[in-house]
């Protein structure tokens, strides 16, 4: 039983996130992703699902994107009948005591195959089983051995894990060359910020100055208006003015 409760870690979003753009390449589904996280970080397929969903995933947009289009290209690759149907890349492991329950109770055993240990455990036993004869029925655990298709799709797979590498290495590269230029261009914002204040004081000193000359020009001519003599005039006997000479 899956009971794990504690948070998620950046190296639990890679293996996710790895595990996802992965599936999704092969042609296999986002469900079959969150089966084999769960069972690599003893988490249930839901939390691992809704982990991609609520914040792994926009991260890796760009590379969720890029796994489908080459989907698509395999799937042309392959053809309609191979290309077109949901490969699982991932079986959930079977434990040992749900192979014995899988087998059937009716098989027959001869007298000559069976070892009596009664301190063996089951996995011990099935090591230490003898071969029965030809022709009586065994029981094989999946998966006991190797051939070369699992060989095969062994190397893919890690193939194309190296390919997932080497794209997550240039997003990486290019999100810090565009951080770069971006603090770059920061940094002449702040400067021509600085020129503008500079130029504002520099303009506000000039406009102070400037209201003090126009002030002191004001006084001088109102001090001038009032320093000049008032011009006289008197009225002669035909009711005209006349300026009085000073």
């Amino acid at each position: 039983m899956k009971v794990r409760q504690d948070a998620w870690t950046d190296e639990n979003d890679l293996l996710l996130a790895e595990t996802v753009l992965r599936h999704v390449r092969e042609g296999s589904t986002q469900l079959n992703a969150f089966e084999e996280v769960g069972d690599k970080l003893n988490r249930t397929s839901a939390a691992c699902g809704f982990r991609w969903n609520a914040v792994v995933r926009h991260r890796y947009e760009k590379a969720l994107q890029l796994a489908k289009k080459q989907r698509k290209q395999r799937s042309r690759v392959l053809g309609k009948d191979q290309g077109g149907k949901k490969k699982l890349l991932y079986s959930p492991p079977v434990s040992v005591s749900d192979e014995m329950e899988a087998m059937p109770m009716s098989v027959e055993m001869p007298v000559e195959t069976m070892v009596e240990m009664p301190d063996m455990t089951a996995e011990m036993a099935v090591e230490t089983y003898v071969k029965p004869a030809a022709s009586v029925q065994t029981y094989r655990p999946s998966g006991a051995g190797l051939n070369l298709d699992s060989i095969i799709d062994y190397l893919q797979n890690f193939n194309h894990s190296n390919l997932q590498n080497d794209a997550l290495k240039s997003e990486n590269e290019r999100l810090k060359r565009e951080l770069a230029e971006l603090r770059k261009q920061n940094e002449e914002m702040r400067a021509k910020i600085e020129d503008l204040e500079q130029n504002t004081e520099t303009i506000q000193e000039d406009y102070e100055t400037l209201m003090k000359i126009m002030n002191r020009a004001r006084k001088l001519v109102l001090f001038e208006e009032e320093e000049r003599p008032a011009t006289k005039f008197k009225m002669d006997r035909n009711g005209n003015l006349e300026k009085v000479a000073e």
